[in-house]
C-alpha cells in the first residue's frame, strides 16, 4: 500500500509528496481502528486530497478514545508514528448528542476558517450514519468524503491483512459477539471464527481494533495487554497499556 512511512522506497516517497503538494486539504475523522488506517492509505494513493491533521473523539475523565477505549496515550503515538498532526475533541463520560455535536461544530468551524472544507470518514455501507455526517458538515459548510465506501468488507479486511497492517480487537459488543474475540490479533484466523452474521469488518460496531503497525507506520506502537473490563452490562474492553517511555508522564 502506498504512503509515508517504513517499508516505502524513498523515491516513492518524494513522488507521493509531490502529488500532494496542489491537492485539497481535508481533516480524516480517526479512531485508531483499522477503517480510519485505510482511509488513510486509500486518500494517499490518490492525489485529489492531502490529509492534514487527524481528528479524534477522547472520552475527557478517563482518556481513551471513545467507544474503542484505547488510552490517550496509545493515540498519541499511533499519530506520531503517521506522521500526522491530532485534533482532539473531549467529551464527557455522560455527555449526550447535544454535546457531542456542540464540540464538533466548534472544532469543524475552526478548520473552515483555515480554508479546510473538508473531513473524511471510514464509514462501509451504512447509509444513516453517512447521511448524518453530510448533513452536520453541511450546517458550517463542509463536505465529507468517503474513500472506502461500498466497498465488500471481507475483501476490505483481508487486503488490510494482506498489505502488512497489524491490529488487534480491543472492545467486542457482547449483544453481536463473544466476549472471548475481544482482545484477539486481527488476522485470518480472526475472520475464520466470525459467525456468518457478524459483518467482517465490524462496520456495525460488533467489534473495535486499534492499529499498532503497518506500511504507513515510522514504527510500531508498542503495548502490552492488560485487564479485561465490561460496561455497561455489553462492551468487553481490552485495556492495551503502552510500553513505557520515560519522556512521556503518561505512560504505564
Amino acid at each position: 500500500m502506498a504512503g509515508l512511512g517504513a517499508g516505502t522506497p524513498s523515491g516513492d516517497r518524494l513522488l507521493i509528496v509531490q502529488r500532494a503538494s496542489g491537492s485539497e486539504p481535508l481533516v480524516l475523522s480517526f479512531s485508531g481502528g483499522k477503517d480510519s488506517v485505510l482511509a488513510l492509505a486509500a486518500l494517499r494513493r490518490g492525489h485529489a486530497f492531502r490529509v492534514t491533521r487527524l481528528l479524534t473523539t477522547v472520552t475527557r475523565e478517563y482518556r481513551r478514545i471513545a467507544m474503542h477505549g484505547v488510552r490517550e496515550t496509545l493515540l498519541d503515538r499511533q499519530a506520531e508514528a503517521l506522521g500526522l498532526p491530532l485534533d482532539k475533541v473531549y467529551l464527557t463520560a455522560q455527555g449526550g448528542q447535544d454535546e457531542y455535536e456542540d464540540r464538533m461544530r466548534e472544532r469543524l468551524l475552526g478548520y473552515e476558517a483555515q480554508g479546510i472544507g473538508r473531513v473524511a470518514f471510514g464509514d462501509l455501507f451504512l447509509e444513516d450514519i453517512r447521511v448524518y455526517r453530510e448533513r452536520q458538515l453541511a450546517l458550517v459548510g463542509m463536505q465529507g468524503e468517503f474513500p472506502l465506501w461500498g466497498q465488500e468488507t471481507r475483501r476490505l479486511a483481508l487486503d488490510f491483512i494482506d498489505q502488512g497492517f497489524e491490529a488487534v480487537v480491543v472492545c467486542v459488543d457482547t449483544e453481536q459477539l463473544a466476549a472471548e474475540f475481544a482482545g484477539r490479533p486481527f488476522d485470518r484466523s480472526f475472520l475464520s471464527d466470525l459467525p456468518l452474521e457478524v459483518d467482517p469488518a465490524g462496520e456495525r460496531g460488533e467489534f473495535h481494533t486499534f492499529v499498532h503497525a503497518g506500511p504507513l507506520f515510522s514504527a510500531p506502537v508498542g503495548f502490552t495487554g492488560g485487564d479485561r473490563v465490561r460496561r455497561e452490562g455489553r462492551f468487553e474492553y481490552y485495556d492495551l497499556r503502552p510500553h513505557p517511555d520515560p519522556t512521556d508522564p503518561r505512560s504505564g
